[in-house]
């Protein structure tokens, strides 16, 4: 067995917490992860871990060899690509994640054109609408919606994102239009929220005559996955806050219907993030440069469909 995929094993095993979880990301059995972890800790004559029947954690001696692991791992890739012409036949795993909504609809349609092109390549897709740390979860790179927190990473803009208020033909025939962010708080609607662990954001931030207004809007129903507020939305149950792409052909076929129109929501930034390290490897230029020239032209044409429909 190899000392470099001892490592390899070793690095997933701790990003993951898990003998089980890195076997599955590696795609070898819980007995050959284990194995290789046993003979690393034998050929450093340490603990790495420490296990329980329901529990791993990294002793003192994992954490110390965590970084210096990475950074040969990161060595070997570097070295790799001064010898390999790897942009026309780049190889490996890139680790790439998005927003629930954005990676269906946007990111994942992509992979298997991108794979077509390099075969050698395997995407390994996470999907969450929670914020993830490309460091500790061993990402490649990261779309997002919004603002980054980590002014450590590079960014690389995708598009402003369209977004709207909408709401189903049934809830709207109920509860009345609201036309405007004081009509959100006038008691007779229900907001559907997007929320999770961590999250920052627990108003909606709407353009008004008077500026840019951040309204705390009432409602019973949250959800860290935003296409569960889609289905709420559709189901009848209130007004959602979401971009244009995500929507647009339930807008199209007015199974969902633009409301507050006086003080529409400001627009919200796609991007990716990366380290300054990753983009050392051809292959997450490669991927990056496949998926947002087709990603931007696919949210123009969404919001351009979702302008006709109005």
């Amino acid at each position: 067995m190899s000392y470099l995929d001892n490592i390899r094993t070793f690095v997933r095993v701790y990003e993951l917490g898990s003998m089980s979880a890195a076997g599955r990301d590696l795609r070898i059995s819980p007995a050959v992860t284990s194995s290789r972890i046993s003979q690393l800790e034998g050929h450093l004559s340490v603990r790495l871990f420490q296990r329980t029947t329901r529990n791993l954690s990294p002793t003192e001696h994992g954490k110390a060899f965590y970084s210096g692991a990475c950074e040969i791992l990161e060595s070997v890739s570097n070295a790799e690509a001064q010898v390999v012409d790897i942009t026309e036949n780049p190889k490996g795993a890139l680790y790439v994640a998005a927003p629930l909504g954005v990676g269906r609809r946007l990111i994942a349609p992509q992979v298997p054109g991108f794979l077509e092109l390099y075969p050698d390549v395997n995407i390994r897709l996470r999907l969450t609408d929670r914020k993830v740390d490309l460091t500790t979860e061993g990402l490649d790179l990261a779309f997002f919606l919004g603002q980054p927190e980590d002014s450590n990473l590079r960014i690389r803009k995708i598009a402003d994102v369209e977004r709207v208020l909408c709401a189903s033909p049934s809830y709207l025939k109920a509860r009345g239009t609201p036309e405007s962010g004081e009509d959100l708080l006038s008691g007779q609607h229900e907001c559907l929220s997007l929320r999770f662990p961590g999250a920052t954001e627990f108003r909606w931030q709407l353009q008004t005559p008077e500026g840019l207004q951040r309204f705390r809007v009432p409602g019973r129903y949250e959800s860290d996955d935003g296409d569960v507020l889609t289905d709420w939305a559709l189901d009848g149950r209130g007004i959602a806050l979401k971009p244009v792409f995500e929507v647009a052909e339930h807008l199209e076929k007015r199974r969902l219907i633009v409301v507050g129109k006086k003080t529409p929501p400001t627009p919200i930034q796609m991007a990716c993030l990366y380290t300054h390290r990753r983009m050392q490897d051809p292959k997450t230029r490669l991927f990056m440069d496949f998926v947002i020239d087709r990603v931007s032209e696919e949210i123009r044409s969404a919001e351009a469909l979702a302008h006709l429909t109005r």
